[in-house]
């Protein structure tokens, strides 16, 4: 099945890229500003476009399935490895922490024209560089704690497929709702445009003295 422009070649992955990069851009994620903002509670973006990314597509698959469009094995879905998801989801948290980026969008900052996206990209691939020269070495922790293979969640819980995706709607909802009342709270949500200055009126009137709102 290669609908739609699955396993394509190279044409159909440089589209989808642009799109994906592009909606990436659209929502800011090229600033490394908006993206760290996440850990300080002003901003929950990130969240609320995955969110709704993940829900889409798991929505939309469904539907596909359910259709007949595609085939019921046509995605691939990998292995788990408990361990080894657990450190690199650690690891990759603390790089997004204090890089600011995370792979896709240190791609979009640079295609944005930000000097450091791709001081984090050069740090990425000596990263990749890193881990493939100590893989035989790590090999067996990297391995250890193997999930049934190809295992989805309705499969893991025993529950229909549809019902996943209602509780992620519900989650995203949720997310969507708190997320906007802390950003409320602690000042938020964050603008994209780096290094601009933003004054208040009231800033105006009582020192007239600016100070910048990232």
């Amino acid at each position: 099945m290669t609908w739609p422009l699955y396993d394509g070649g190279f044409w159909p992955a440089l589209l989808l890229g642009l799109l994906f990069g592009l909606v990436l851009e659209g929502a800011g994620f090229g600033s490394a500003r908006k993206l760290t903002a996440q850990f300080s509670l002003r901003d929950f973006a990130v969240i609320k476009v995955m969110f709704t990314a993940v829900i889409v597509a798991a929505a939309g698959l469904w539907l596909a399935r359910t259709a007949g469009i595609i085939a019921q094995d046509s995605v691939y879905v990998p292995t788990l490895f408990f361990w080894s998801i657990a450190l690199g989801g650690a690891l990759i948290g603390a790089g997004f922490a204090m890089g600011g980026y995370c792979p896709g969008t240190s791609a979009v900052g640079l295609a944005s024209g930000r000097i450091d996206a791709l001081v984090f990209m050069f740090g990425m691939v000596a990263g990749i560089g890193l881990f493939a020269g100590v893989f035989d070495w790590i090999e067996p922790f990297y391995k250890a704690a193997k999930g049934a293979p190809a295992q989805t969640l309705d499969q893991l819980l025993g529950v229909p497929a549809i019902a996943i995706i209602l509780a992620m709607a519900a989650m995203g909802a949720a997310a969507f709702y708190f997320g906007s009342k802390l950003e409320a709270r602690f000042g938020g949500p964050v603008q994209a445009s780096d290094g601009k200055e933003s004054v208040s009126k009231d800033e105006k009137r009582g020192s007239g003295i600016g100070s910048l709102s990232f």
